[in-house]
């Protein structure tokens, strides 16, 4: 009796657990299918991209949108096809997903902003530029922040939203840089020779760009020297090293020619008291 008994459940069963049995082994092979497809959709745009020589940043992120896009449809596939009802499921998600999003608003700002810095590319790694208060080369652009290594040997990890939304300087984007160097000088120096020496000294440093030219001009007749405007062309890369160079050639090149770098100075004249009409005139360093 017990026999029978178990004999018609199993066969009542059989049906239905063939059916589950089919559906799962068909969203298994969904899953892995549309998996595998993912994965060389997400190669395939690698390729290309790499290929056009598109921002590795952006092209990373592009490839991983790409391949968690096609997941989430062969994931929500495999489970309609398991009688599962996705519509609730994407309705709780889709809830889940702007209650998060109101949680992050500030890493989402982040995260917008790195967006439009891999997509417009105010700079890119190993540019140098200046912002927020930081200046340095950017080592590494994420989606949420950058890292910018400083002159002074530091690490500073900055938002992104912080580098959209305030000014930025990029030294590097235009490949070359003016320097905006002040000599001083006595007022009996020949200014022609002077003009010649400086040239020389500019045209000696390997740093300097021959394009374009060097400016060197009068810049301002000063109460106790002749200030001339020295202005070469260097590159980015050499902008720091290049003014110490370029000051230090200067100045020995200067004293070698025996022309001197004055101190300010001033006319000081003293009146006696009592009314004696007399006064003394004197020069004296300022400093």
């Amino acid at each position: 009796m017990n026999t029978e008994i178990i004999t018609k459940l199993i066969e009542s069963a059989l049906p239905t657990v063939m059916s589950v049995g089919l559906q799962m082994v068909s969203a298994i092979a969904i899953f892995f299918v549309g998996r595998w497809i993912a994965r060389l959709a997400k190669r395939f745009v690698k390729k290309i991209m790499t290929k056009a020589q598109v921002e590795p940043t952006l092209t990373s992120f592009a490839c991983n949108i790409l391949f968690y896009g096609i997941m989430a449809f062969v994931v929500l596939g495999a489970l309609g096809n398991l009688g599962i009802e996705t519509t609730s499921l994407v309705a709780v998600l889709g809830a889940a997903g702007l209650a998060i999003g109101l949680a992050l608003q500030g890493s989402l700002t982040n995260f917008a902003a790195g967006m439009l810095i891999i997509i417009f590319q105010p700079f890119r790694v190993g540019d140098r530029i200046d912002a927020d208060g930081h200046s340095g080369y950017v080592t590494e652009i994420q989606l949420f922040t950058t890292n910018i290594h400083t002159l002074d040997n530091r690490t500073v990890v900055m938002p992104n939203g912080k580098l959209t939304e305030g000014s930025l300087v990029n030294y590097t984007t235009l490949g070359k840089l003016r320097l905006d160097l002040v000599v001083s000088v006595d007022y009996s120096t020949d200014i022609d020779r002077l003009k010649q020496i400086l040239a020389e000294v500019l045209a000696g440093e390997a740093q300097v760009l021959s394009e374009p030219k060097p400016t060197i001009g009068l810049l301002e007749m000063a109460d106790s020297s002749l200030n001339f405007a020295v202005r070469p062309w260097v590159t980015p890369q050499d902008y720091v090293p290049a003014r110490f160079a370029i000051q230090e050639s200067i100045k020995k090149r200067l004293d070698a020619e025996g022309i001197s770098i004055p101190f300010p100075q001033r006319d000081v004249h003293l009146f006696h008291a009592n009314g004696v009409p007399s006064a003394i005139s004197s020069t004296v360093d300022a400093n």
